[in-house]
């Protein structure tokens, strides 16, 4: 049986690849056999998958996502590539501003172009994070809170049908806290449930498991949702809406429902580009209607332009998005340090360099240690989240970076706060 599998390699598992390889003459299975760019296409119903360029005319007629597709484009908030960023914005800031072109340069890319470094280029950029981490992330202030309002949970006097792990709803209430205490959420005891300021409409962006607007349905009142996902809890005060349909390409001020409806818009689950589509999504409604009360997110957003001005290079910045990976890599047991330490200590390449042996930046990556690759990763989004701050007020936001929870909590512990000035 272990001469007809395929011999890719899976370093994360230690161990080669379980499927059958191809053929005869192949040694590896479908996914890992070698394909030209040539020979392989993006989908152009659903560019997430590739097909044969010989076979592209057959299979737009037979995409699965054919008829899904067809249906979505019918739906009135439906606009292709609406947050996706203007194409024009790359002259106005100097760098690749749009989310579409920006994923055209895939992490394998920017991998590559790390490794193509030299060793002093490698080491310069290193200094350069390290300088910029000290220069501007030293603002970002611990806020804790477990707000009352969120008692029922904290105390379990919950539904016991929803799981219940404490470090869950401990980050949640403390999302909910720091909402409640920057203004853009009411402690629903004792106020008018009628009253929608009181209770203003979700928007959940990247639901997850809808957890979290659960606990703003028990807590706070809320009784209208959008974009929750299917397991949220049916309650009869809540009424839930599903947009089933790509944040790129979402309008927000063609929601019928939400029209003239104040929402607060969340996203705990979101990573990479999907944040700068939810805040651009968030903003474009901002501009035809003043019903947006408040954008929140804790994962990534991107501001080039602030990138430049600190030095960074659009080449450099890609190799900074590729190294934030690095945060999630390490060993889970190492979660009780702090990684967001400004010290870096290299102690790896110092003594990859030292061994006086011919060395590439490639062979330093693979020798760094897991703690040492972590603090970098850290660092690194560290950087992207305050320059995700800096675009926010850039666009009139009164806005707040903070962590929310301890490391030994939750080492992804930042969270994105911001409200119109008009709501202060």
């Amino acid at each position: 049986m272990e001469e007809t599998r395929c011999k890719f390699w899976l370093p994360k598992k230690n161990r080669f690849c379980s499927n059958a390889r191809l053929n005869d003459s192949s040694l590896f299975c479908g996914n890992h056999n070698r394909r030209t760019d040539g020979q392989w296409i993006p989908c152009p119903i659903d560019p997430s998958h590739s097909v044969l360029k010989e076979n592209l005319d057959g299979h737009v007629k037979r995409c699965p996502l054919l008829k899904q597709v067809r249906s979505l484009s019918q739906q009135p908030f439906y606009h292709k590539g609406i947050n996706a960023g203007k194409e024009d914005d790359e002259e106005e800031l100097g760098a690749v501003t749009s989310t579409a072109v920006e994923d055209n340069v895939t992490s394998e890319m920017k991998r590559n172009a790390v490794h193509s470094m030299t060793v002093p280029e490698f080491c310069n950029l290193i200094k350069k994070i390290e300088s910029v981490h000290a220069l501007i992330c030293n603002g970002i202030c611990d806020s804790f809170k477990i707000p009352e309002a969120c008692g029922m949970w904290i105390k379990r006097e919950i539904d016991r049908k929803l799981p219940f792990q404490e470090k869950h709803v401990t980050q949640q209430a403390s999302i909910l806290g720091n909402l409640e205490e920057f203004g853009v959420l009411k402690n629903s005891v004792g106020v008018n449930q009628d009253d929608e300021k009181a209770a203003p409409a979700v928007v959940e962006f990247g639901a997850g498991r809808g957890y979290l607007t659960q606990m703003l349905a028990d807590c706070y009142g809320t009784k209208r949702v959008f974009l929750a996902d299917r397991s949220l809890r049916q309650k009869e005060s809540l009424t839930i809406e599903r947009l089933r349909i790509d944040i790129e390409d979402l309008d927000l001020s063609a929601v019928e429902s939400l029209r003239n409806v104040p929402y607060l818009a969340i996203g705990k689950h979101l990573c990479g580009p999907a944040t700068d589509l939810a805040l651009r999504c968030c903003l474009m409604e901002q501009y035809t209607q003043d019903n947006v009360e408040h954008c929140s997110s804790n994962n990534y957003i991107r501001d080039k332009k602030y990138m430049l001005n600190l030095g960074i290079t659009k080449e450099e910045f890609h190799a900074i998005s590729w190294f934030t990976s690095w945060a999630v890599d390490a060993d889970h047991g190492l979660d009780h340090l702090d990684f967001t330490d400004s010290r870096m200590h290299l102690e790896s390449i110092e003594k990859e360099l030292g061994s006086g042996l011919p060395v590439g930046v490639e062979d330093i990556v693979r020798n760094m240690k897991a703690v040492e690759r972590a603090v970098l990763g850290f660092m690194c989004k560290q950087i992207i989240d305050v320059g995700r701050l800096m675009w926010m007020k850039e666009q009139g936001l009164e806005a707040e970076l903070v962590k929310y929870v301890p490391s030994s909590i939750s080492p992804e512990n930042h969270l994105l706060i911001a409200k119109l000035a008009s709501l202060s």
